[in-house]
């Protein structure tokens, strides 16, 4: 399944605005965060488990465990976001 992901902030500033990502059906935020993670590279940087990292699902605030549908809308940004 294709799923939007968004990057806001120093995340954009370090992965571009966005991409399209396909996933297994049924994935979790946190299934996909770890496949983009093991990318390598400025993925693995700034995806990090260890790096605080907020995420949103079709623009609400969600938990790793959030499944994932066709269509939905990822979007990964620092806890601390200016306007």
């Amino acid at each position: 399944m294709k799923i939007q992901v968004r990057y806001f902030a120093s995340l954009r500033e370090a992965l571009g605005a966005s991409e399209m990502v396909d996933a297994a059906e049924g994935s979790s935020v946190g299934v996909l965060r770890d496949l983009l993670i093991a990318r390598g590279g400025r993925h693995a940087e700034v995806l990090t488990r260890g790096r605080a990292v907020r995420c949103a699902v079709n623009q609400h605030m969600c938990a790793d465990e959030t499944v994932l549908a066709a269509g939905d809308e990822l979007a990964f940004f620092p806890p601390v976001t200016g306007g």
